[in-house]
């Protein structure tokens, strides 16, 4: 992740990561067949690390309708700081997530390590049923990949390591959610509108 972020995803070579590493690039093709499925490997780490943070995180019925927001901030604001928290992970993940290299890698890779997200994606639309109004792939795509592009913002220095930062990054990526996570009048469900 060091040489991707000192070469680039494209211009990085074995030779970089063995440099780094202080090994020679014969023992990284023991255990990697080259470059891809190195990236590939290094990805699915830093991926897994992120979904980790989810499963440390509680959420309750009770506490959502009393305050929609904060829970959703409780959820973000972890996946915020690890992010900002480990600046080579930050931009590897950025760049692979918007390479060449990412949708044949997508196809074929498993997120189950990502249940627990899941899960409380589930009871968000459980709580707040309006929810399933929206593409829950598409808003919840551009929660968690906004969010490290905003990281990445911070560990390259463009936007400052501070409160005022992760609230107005917060405030950016919820305003959209804000009109959904509202508990139905009377316990029943509104009608669906078609679109």
């Amino acid at each position: 992740m060091k040489a991707v972020r000192q070469y680039g995803l494209e211009g990085v070579r074995i030779q970089n990561v063995s440099e780094l590493a202080g090994i020679s690039p014969g023992a990284i093709y023991r255990y990697f067949d080259g470059k891809d499925q190195l990236l590939a490997e290094c990805f699915t780490y830093v991926d897994k690390q992120a979904a980790e943070i989810f499963e440390h995180l509680k959420l309750t019925p009770l506490a959502m309708v009393k305050d929609p927001m904060g829970a959703v901030k409780g959820l973000w604001l972890p996946y915020f700081r690890f992010w900002v928290a480990r600046p080579d992970e930050t931009i590897f993940y950025h760049r692979f997530r918007d390479s060449a290299f990412f949708p044949k890698y997508d196809k074929s890779r498993d997120v189950t390590y990502f249940k627990t997200f899941i899960g409380m994606v589930g009871l968000f639309k459980k709580v707040f049923p309006r929810l399933d109004q929206i593409n829950q792939d598409l808003l919840w795509l551009h929660v968690l990949t906004s969010t490290v592009m905003y990281a990445k913002y911070v560990v390259e220095g463009i936007l400052p390591n501070d409160q005022k930062t992760e609230d107005t990054v917060f405030q950016l990526l919820s305003t959209g959610l804000s009109g959904y996570l509202k508990p139905e009048k009377g316990g029943k469900s509104e009608p669906k509108t078609r679109r």
